[in-house]
């Protein structure tokens, strides 16, 4: 079965080590300690039971300036606002719960450094949902000044893209750069435990070959969770935005590259199953007899005159790739995508230009 797969998908195989610019030392790395997995201190998850702890003795003496919702009914972007209003109660409880929280992320990524998978990491970018908000970016900011404190020589920085983007960008640094040269878009899929996102991805490889102006040129989501769907109703649901996403491309005069790209939860195999890490999707994707990848090829064996490639890797990995062309100026880099958990994987750079070596990009310089 695994050989069939990886026949099918005729380009590389899922979950690689190595990727067209990058060697991928470690991803979905789960450090414990005492308490239990490291991840779960650093989570959005964690964020809010520190906002709730605090809240706690102020509900007593009716003096909570955020109100009655509970913490973890309240909006990024109200915590946002309490951040910049008059009301200081408000702001300062923000405050110090993005200070806790900053304390959690450092000891976490303390951790990741000290393993030797991690060794010598010079840049960690943080991506996921919780990011996407000005609470998320100080708490990056604040963490990153509290390693510095320590001597560590690292940077920590927000993604570049926005998350729900870098998780489809991502996909392209997962295929092969002679896809790139005939055809300006592809297909990517981003899958989490509440959505299914599907997006053409423009690769504007022409006015950046490191692919570093890549953008998303239209996406739908779709929250399975809401529908709490079947395994089989999941993928059939995909498949159908992935046609919808496909004649749209085509009355558009996009040139679609045959290549489906997809961000996935969990441990990847080669033959792409799922290993372990897939307990939030609908159904049980780890079983023998499911294969994502298989299935797509399957429901969509053409994309134009071609047949179709699929490759699948970890989201969190996914993410990262992402920020592949701005990570040229170091060697060695990471990500940590805090969400229902926290996602990690650590970069070496291997290649520059997505796929080309250094010295064929400075001879086309010439």
């Amino acid at each position: 079965m695994a050989e069939d797969i990886v026949t099918t998908t005729g380009i590389a195989r899922h979950g690689a080590t190595r990727l067209p610019s990058v060697e991928l030392d470690s991803f979905n790395v789960e450090l414990k300690d005492d308490e239990g997995f490291l991840g779960d201190r650093a989570s959005k998850k964690a964020f809010r039971k520190i906002l709730d702890d605090l809240r706690k003795p102020l509900k007593k003496n009716g003096d909570d300036p955020l109100g009655k919702k509970a913490s973890g009914e309240i909006a990024k972007s109200e915590l946002d606002e309490a951040l910049d209003s008059d009301d200081v109660a408000a702001a300062a409880l923000v405050h110090s719960a993005i200070e806790e929280f900053a304390q959690e992320l450092a000891y976490v990524t303390r951790r990741f450094l000290k393993t030797k998978a991690w060794a010598d990491t010079e840049r960690i970018v943080v991506g996921g949902g919780f990011r996407q908000s000005r609470v998320g970016e100080l708490a990056i900011a604040r963490t990153d000044i509290l390693l510095k404190a320590e001597e560590f020589e690292v940077d920590l920085v927000p993604i570049r893209f926005h998350p729900d983007d870098a998780g489809l960008i991502g996909t392209l640094h997962l295929a092969p750069s002679w896809i790139f040269e005939a055809h300006d878009s592809i297909l990517a899929v981003d899958i989490g435990g509440t959505n299914i996102r599907c997006g053409i991805v423009e690769t504007r490889w022409k006015k950046a070959p490191d692919l570093s102006k890549a953008a998303v040129w239209k996406s739908e989501l779709w929250r399975h969770a809401d529908d709490e769907p079947t395994r089989e109703g999941a993928v059939k649901r995909l498949v159908k935005m992935l046609r919808d996403l496909i004649a749209e491309a085509e009355s558009e005069g996009l040139k679609l590259a045959p290549f489906i790209g997809i961000a996935c939860p969990g441990v990847i195999d080669g033959d792409g199953s799922i290993e372990k890490g897939a307990q939030n999707l609908p159904g049980n994707w780890e079983s023998s007899k499911f294969n994502l990848p298989a299935s797509l090829v399957e429901a969509i064996p053409e994309i134009g005159d071609h047949d179709t490639a699929v490759l699948m890797h970890n989201d969190g990995v996914v993410q990262g790739l992402s920020e592949v062309p701005f990570m040229q100026d170091v060697e060695h880099w990471g990500v940590l995508t805090i969400g229902t958990g926290l996602g990690n994987a650590r970069f070496t750079n291997r290649r520059k230009e997505n796929g080309k070596d250094e010295k064929k990009a400075k001879k086309s310089k010439d």
